[in-house]
């Protein structure tokens, strides 16, 4: 169905290819996994399958692409519109209608189908996504995770033969992902479609794929067996990770089949974790909700958001304190970050109050209110507006930061990336990290990240919560908004779930990531009833020592 033919692909400026001599078929029915570090060059990759390189981002691409013998070289990427779908990293980008059923009837208006064919896919779309009570709804009303819903049943709807996604599920709640996928995989098997997805949260996908494509730091690729790949890849999922310390091999790819395995490593470990290789700062003793005292960074009581007739936030009381990071967890569309704009001040608050420093932030100059409480949007590029990441880089110190201060934070999230980059030219993920590196130089007293691992790998979140600890430490509160649950476990002191507009349930990191099935970890999952939750626990509780883990793989425990 797909074939490369020795691709390598150059584009306009670079010093070495994005990919290097690439040789590989992909078969009718298959369900094709694309890994790789962040930047490696994945989005390259599924974009060359339909033309889109070279076609729309220039470059030069030598060898030869083909998709059921049709060769992209010859014929441009509309040619391709009714044979391959396409998802990718940015929903919105891809938006040309007002509302969600418009947006699903769009690619079939275009290829002049039948109306009574185009009704009842429409119809069928909206129940297998879980869309049917947003038909009517304007797309820009919709929650990340439901605009990310939106944009699969698009390209769903003209029925494809080849779908390509690009970071599908980055978006969705673990829920949401796992209904996704679940839908991505029947069509695999009972219409023979055939699925390229680009995927950093190999948690989620690894159970599925049948065969993985492995893009290597230097433009390489190797596909082949799922397990076999990643028995020694620098891009693993925690399962992998516990397999190797576990000496299991292959290494299982989904809970179930690590369970199996599990009984004699759980005799092995004592029923309490010991304490996680390095000391993660110490939070302060909750107060609270509501009120204040010197060990309060903000405090938000009874905030209520509306948009239009929808109330997206139903009087949500919370207390942040300095030093503690929170992990912000529910389903798409429970609110978290209408109340994240809220608590900025950028955005609408019908009711209640918000507190920092003694000031209300949405009654103060954006600048003051910036250095009391950032904010990192989920559609990151929204702040980037100049023409070169050295210029971004500059203007964040001169924001109020050491000269270098915001360089030296890129580097340790996402290196590599260099000053002369347009920034419109980098991957969804390195835009991600730009932004965090931007709004992390100045360092406000209260920091909101919406869905900040979007687009980033294991290496990349690990120099996150990094650098999240050592803000932490210093004494600024930290809020993430996050669907990620192993980045969570990683990162948070705290967690906080909301649903409906209401915050349900406020403790804990352990307590609240183990109380339910659809927030525990992995290793949670493998190991229960003992509460471990990350390898590095494990690790120390076998007394294996650091380098058993593959420090930096995977992310470090703070439990």
């Amino acid at each position: 169905m797909i074939r490369f033919d020795h691709v390598t692909i150059t584009y306009t400026g670079a010093d070495r290819p994005a990919l290097r001599d690439v040789t590989l078929s992909i078969d009718e029915g298959e369900l094709c996994l694309v890994v790789g570090h962040t930047g490696s060059g994945k989005s390259t990759l599924l974009n060359a399958i339909n033309g889109l390189v070279p076609h729309f981002t220039g470059g030069t691409l030598a060898g030869r692409v083909t998709v059921a013998s049709r060769s992209t070289a010859e014929h441009p990427p509309r040619e391709f519109a009714e044979l391959v779908g396409v998802v990718g990293q940015d929903p919105v980008a891809g938006f040309v209608t007002d509302t969600v059923e418009e947006e699903l009837a769009y690619g079939m208006e275009q290829l002049a189908l039948d109306p009574t064919a185009m009704r009842a896919r429409v119809e069928e779309t909206l129940d297998l996504l879980g869309l049917a009570d947003l038909r009517e709804r304007g797309l820009h009303e919709l929650s990340g995770g439901q605009q990310q819903r939106v944009a699969i049943g698009a390209a769903l709807t003209s029925h494809p033969r080849v779908l390509v996604l690009d970071e599908p599920t980055s978006a969705l709640d673990p829920t949401s992902a796992e209904d996704v996928l679940a839908t991505i995989t029947r069509l695999v098997h009972d219409l023979g479609i055939t699925v390229v997805l680009a995927e950093h949260r190999l948690e989620r996908v690894i159970p599925y794929a049948d065969r993985l494509i492995l893009v290597d730091g230097d433009s390489t690729v190797r596909h082949g067996d799922p397990a076999s790949l990643l028995a020694d890849s620098t891009v693993a999922p925690p399962i992998v990770h516990l397999g190797r310390l576990a000496g299991w091999t292959p290494p299982p790819l989904s809970v179930r089949d690590a369970r199996r395995r599990a009984p004699v490593l759980r005799q092995r470990l004592p029923a309490v974790p010991p304490a996680p290789h390095r000391t993660a700062h110490s939070a302060p003793t909750t107060t609270m909700p509501g009120s204040i005292t010197a060990d309060i960074a903000l405090a938000a009581v009874g905030v209520i958001v509306r948009h239009g007739p929808v109330v997206a936030v139903r009087g949500a009381t919370m207390t942040l304190h300095p030093g503690q990071i929170v992990a912000l967890m529910g389903r798409n569309g429970s609110g978290k970050s209408s109340l994240l704009w809220a608590l900025q001040g950028a955005g609408p608050r019908a009711g209640g109050t918000v507190r920092t420093a003694g000031r209300d932030p949405a009654k103060i100059k954006p600048t003051e209110s910036r250095r009391l409480v950032g904010l990192v949007p989920q559609t990151a590029s929204d702040l980037l507006y100049l023409d070169s990441v050295g210029a971004e880089l500059r203007q964040a110190d001169r924001d109020g930061a050491p000269a270098g201060t915001a360089r030296r934070l890129l580097d340790e999230i996402a290196p590599g990336i260099t000053d002369a980059e347009h920034p419109r030219d980098l991957s969804a993920g390195q835009q991600l990290a730009l932004v965090l590196a931007l709004q992390l130089a100045v360092t406000p007293r209260v920091l909101l990240l919406d869905e900040p691992t979007r687009g980033l790998d294991y290496r990349a979140k690990a120099a996150l919560v990094r650098t999240l600890d050592r803000l932490a430490a210093r004494g600024h509160a930290v809020v993430v908004a996050t669907h990620d649950v192993e980045f969570a476990t990683a990162a948070a002191d705290r967690v906080v779930v909301m649903a409906a507009g209401d915050i349900v349930t406020d403790g804990p990191a352990p307590t609240v990531l183990t109380a339910s099935p659809t927030f525990a970890p992995q290793i949670a999952k493998i190991l229960a009833p003992l509460p471990y939750l990350t390898v590095n626990q494990v690790a120390a509780a076998l007394d294996a020592g650091p380098g058993a883990t593959s420090p930096g793989d995977h992310l470090p425990a703070r439990s």
